[in-house]
Protein backbone atom coordinates (compact mmCIF):
# COMPACT_ATOMS: atom_id res chain seq x y z
CA UNK A 1 0.00 0.00 0.00
CA UNK A 2 3.21 2.44 0.92
CA UNK A 3 4.55 1.91 -2.15
CA UNK A 4 1.47 2.36 -4.39
CA UNK A 5 0.96 5.90 -2.16
CA UNK A 6 4.89 7.27 -3.05
CA UNK A 7 4.05 5.97 -7.00
CA UNK A 8 1.00 7.97 -7.14
CA UNK A 9 2.95 10.82 -5.57
CA UNK A 10 5.69 10.47 -7.66
CA UNK A 11 2.82 10.66 -10.68
CA UNK A 12 1.56 13.63 -9.61
CA UNK A 13 4.84 15.20 -9.67
CA UNK A 14 6.18 14.14 -12.61
CA UNK A 15 2.33 16.04 -14.24
CA UNK A 16 3.16 18.74 -12.76
CA UNK A 17 6.38 19.04 -14.12
CA UNK A 18 5.25 17.92 -17.49
CA UNK A 19 1.97 20.50 -17.54
CA UNK A 20 4.56 23.44 -17.07
CA UNK A 21 6.45 22.62 -20.52
CA UNK A 22 4.41 25.11 -22.59
CA UNK A 23 3.93 24.99 -26.00
CA UNK A 24 3.57 27.38 -28.62
CA UNK A 25 2.14 26.65 -32.48
CA UNK A 26 2.38 29.03 -35.71
CA UNK A 27 -1.13 30.82 -36.34
CA UNK A 28 -3.25 29.69 -39.19
CA UNK A 29 -6.43 31.46 -41.14
CA UNK A 30 -8.60 28.31 -40.97
CA UNK A 31 -9.72 27.07 -37.20
CA UNK A 32 -9.44 23.35 -38.20
CA UNK A 33 -5.77 24.21 -39.30
CA UNK A 34 -4.98 25.65 -36.26
CA UNK A 35 -6.41 22.84 -34.16
CA UNK A 36 -4.28 20.30 -36.25
CA UNK A 37 -1.12 22.25 -35.94
CA UNK A 38 -1.29 23.02 -32.28
CA UNK A 39 -1.92 19.47 -31.84
CA UNK A 40 1.01 18.46 -34.26
CA UNK A 41 3.79 20.88 -32.05
CA UNK A 42 2.04 19.65 -28.85
CA UNK A 43 3.17 16.51 -29.74
CA UNK A 44 6.75 17.48 -30.76
CA UNK A 45 7.57 19.39 -27.95
CA UNK A 46 6.44 17.03 -25.23
CA UNK A 47 7.95 14.17 -27.09
CA UNK A 48 11.52 16.19 -27.35
CA UNK A 49 11.32 16.35 -23.37
CA UNK A 50 10.41 12.97 -22.69
CA UNK A 51 13.42 11.93 -24.68
CA UNK A 52 15.73 14.06 -23.19
CA UNK A 53 14.50 12.83 -20.21
CA UNK A 54 15.34 9.04 -21.15
CA UNK A 55 18.67 9.92 -22.62
CA UNK A 56 21.06 7.99 -20.61
CA UNK A 57 24.49 9.31 -19.11
CA UNK A 58 23.00 12.88 -18.83
CA UNK A 59 24.27 14.85 -16.07
CA UNK A 60 21.17 16.67 -14.32
CA UNK A 61 22.81 19.48 -15.57
CA UNK A 62 22.54 19.12 -19.14
CA UNK A 63 19.72 17.29 -18.71
CA UNK A 64 17.77 20.73 -17.46
CA UNK A 65 19.97 22.87 -19.42
CA UNK A 66 18.33 20.91 -22.57
CA UNK A 67 14.87 20.97 -21.48
CA UNK A 68 15.06 24.74 -20.82
CA UNK A 69 16.06 25.52 -24.13
CA UNK A 70 13.01 24.32 -25.34
CA UNK A 71 10.94 25.32 -22.72
CA UNK A 72 11.87 28.58 -22.17
CA UNK A 73 11.53 30.28 -25.82
CA UNK A 74 7.67 29.23 -25.77
CA UNK A 75 6.99 30.50 -22.47
CA UNK A 76 4.74 33.56 -22.39
CA UNK A 77 6.34 34.49 -19.20
CA UNK A 78 4.39 38.28 -19.16
CA UNK A 79 1.18 36.57 -19.34
CA UNK A 80 1.39 33.51 -16.84
CA UNK A 81 2.71 36.05 -14.33
CA UNK A 82 -0.05 38.42 -14.40
CA UNK A 83 -3.03 35.97 -14.12
CA UNK A 84 -1.05 34.23 -11.40
CA UNK A 85 -0.52 37.30 -9.27
CA UNK A 86 -3.92 38.96 -10.52
CA UNK A 87 -5.14 42.37 -12.16
CA UNK A 88 -5.59 44.17 -8.43
CA UNK A 89 -2.16 42.97 -7.11
CA UNK A 90 -0.33 43.57 -10.72
CA UNK A 91 -1.71 47.24 -11.00
CA UNK A 92 -0.56 47.41 -7.44
CA UNK A 93 3.34 47.01 -8.27
CA UNK A 94 5.27 49.70 -9.03
CA UNK A 95 7.26 49.28 -12.86
CA UNK A 96 10.60 47.96 -10.70
CA UNK A 97 8.00 45.49 -8.36
CA UNK A 98 6.77 44.47 -11.87
CA UNK A 99 10.50 43.40 -13.45
CA UNK A 100 11.59 41.77 -9.64
CA UNK A 101 8.25 39.47 -9.43
CA UNK A 102 8.50 38.27 -13.01
CA UNK A 103 12.35 37.33 -12.74
CA UNK A 104 11.87 35.73 -9.61
CA UNK A 105 8.31 34.19 -10.61
CA UNK A 106 10.38 32.34 -13.66
CA UNK A 107 13.02 31.09 -11.61
CA UNK A 108 10.65 29.32 -8.86
CA UNK A 109 8.29 27.81 -11.40
CA UNK A 110 11.31 26.37 -13.64
CA UNK A 111 12.83 25.42 -9.93
CA UNK A 112 9.89 23.58 -9.44
CA UNK A 113 9.43 21.27 -12.63
CA UNK A 114 12.81 20.67 -12.75
CA UNK A 115 12.64 19.18 -9.47
CA UNK A 116 10.02 16.96 -10.02
CA UNK A 117 11.74 15.80 -13.32
CA UNK A 118 13.44 13.51 -10.92
CA UNK A 119 10.83 11.53 -9.82
CA UNK A 120 10.38 10.31 -14.07
CA UNK A 121 10.39 6.87 -15.12
CA UNK A 122 9.10 5.17 -17.75
CA UNK A 123 5.82 7.10 -17.94
CA UNK A 124 3.94 8.29 -21.38
CA UNK A 125 2.55 11.55 -22.25
CA UNK A 126 -0.64 10.78 -24.65
CA UNK A 127 -2.00 13.86 -26.67
CA UNK A 128 -5.18 12.80 -27.24
CA UNK A 129 -7.12 16.00 -28.60
CA UNK A 130 -7.94 19.73 -29.10
CA UNK A 131 -11.02 21.73 -29.41
CA UNK A 132 -12.28 25.16 -29.64
CA UNK A 133 -12.99 27.34 -26.39
CA UNK A 134 -14.63 30.51 -26.60
CA UNK A 135 -11.53 31.34 -29.30
CA UNK A 136 -9.28 29.31 -26.99
CA UNK A 137 -7.53 26.19 -27.78
CA UNK A 138 -7.57 23.54 -25.21
CA UNK A 139 -5.37 20.04 -25.32
CA UNK A 140 -6.44 17.55 -23.43
CA UNK A 141 -3.64 14.94 -22.63
CA UNK A 142 -3.20 11.98 -20.27
CA UNK A 143 0.50 10.90 -17.75
CA UNK A 144 0.46 7.44 -18.34
CA UNK A 145 1.69 4.57 -16.23
CA UNK A 146 1.25 1.02 -15.91
CA UNK A 147 -2.06 1.08 -13.75
CA UNK A 148 -2.61 5.25 -14.07
CA UNK A 149 -3.97 7.47 -16.68
CA UNK A 150 -3.88 11.32 -15.33
CA UNK A 151 -5.22 13.75 -17.37
CA UNK A 152 -4.40 17.25 -17.83
CA UNK A 153 -5.35 20.02 -20.08
CA UNK A 154 -3.04 23.03 -21.63
CA UNK A 155 -4.69 26.07 -22.94
CA UNK A 156 -4.03 27.91 -25.43
CA UNK A 157 -4.27 31.66 -26.27
CA UNK A 158 -3.29 33.28 -29.51
CA UNK A 159 -0.56 35.82 -29.32
CA UNK A 160 0.00 37.81 -32.09
CA UNK A 161 1.16 34.85 -34.56
CA UNK A 162 1.20 32.55 -32.38
CA UNK A 163 -0.60 29.92 -29.98
CA UNK A 164 0.66 29.98 -26.17
CA UNK A 165 -0.31 28.39 -23.37
CA UNK A 166 -1.64 30.35 -20.64
CA UNK A 167 -2.72 27.39 -17.94
CA UNK A 168 -2.63 24.33 -17.48
CA UNK A 169 -4.97 22.16 -15.38
CA UNK A 170 -3.78 19.18 -13.67
CA UNK A 171 -6.26 16.36 -12.70
CA UNK A 172 -8.70 19.47 -12.85
CA UNK A 173 -6.77 22.14 -10.74
CA UNK A 174 -5.52 24.94 -12.48
CA UNK A 175 -1.56 25.46 -12.11
CA UNK A 176 -2.13 29.37 -12.63
CA UNK A 177 -4.64 29.37 -10.07
CA UNK A 178 -2.70 27.54 -7.35
CA UNK A 179 -0.39 30.13 -7.52
CA UNK A 180 -2.81 32.91 -7.09
CA UNK A 181 -4.45 31.13 -4.02
CA UNK A 182 -1.18 31.64 -2.54
CA UNK A 183 -0.44 34.84 -3.22
CA UNK A 184 -3.83 35.69 -2.67
CA UNK A 185 -3.07 34.38 0.75
CA UNK A 186 0.47 36.16 2.03
CA UNK A 187 -1.01 39.17 0.76
CA UNK A 188 -3.76 39.28 3.39
CA UNK A 189 -1.36 39.78 5.72
CA UNK A 190 1.80 40.53 4.13
CA UNK A 191 2.67 43.40 2.15
CA UNK A 192 3.91 43.95 -2.00
CA UNK A 193 7.66 43.98 -0.88
CA UNK A 194 7.10 40.80 1.45
CA UNK A 195 6.00 38.74 -1.18
CA UNK A 196 8.67 39.95 -3.84
CA UNK A 197 11.09 39.37 -0.77
CA UNK A 198 9.94 35.91 -0.31
CA UNK A 199 9.51 34.92 -4.15
CA UNK A 200 13.23 35.44 -4.61
CA UNK A 201 14.25 32.73 -1.95
CA UNK A 202 14.54 29.60 -3.71
CA UNK A 203 12.27 26.84 -2.65
CA UNK A 204 9.50 29.32 -1.93
CA UNK A 205 5.72 29.35 -3.85
CA UNK A 206 6.89 25.96 -5.33
CA UNK A 207 3.51 24.12 -6.38
CA UNK A 208 3.62 20.59 -4.46
CA UNK A 209 2.01 17.37 -5.33
CA UNK A 210 -0.92 17.58 -2.36
CA UNK A 211 -2.02 21.40 -4.54
CA UNK A 212 -2.74 19.04 -7.30
CA UNK A 213 -5.28 16.94 -5.60
CA UNK A 214 -8.76 18.04 -6.64
CA UNK A 215 -10.28 19.19 -3.73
Amino acid sequence: MRAANIRAAAALSILAALAIFILAAPGSAKAADELGEVMKISREKISSVINILKTPGLSKKVRDEKIIHIVNPMLDFDQMAKLSLGKKHWLGLSKEQRTRFMDSFVNRLQESYLEKLDLYTDEEVVVDEAKEVKKRIHVLTYLVSKDDRKEMIYKFYKKTDSWMVYDVEILGVSVVMTYRSQFDGFLKTGTYEQLLEKLEKTGEFTIKTEDLKKK
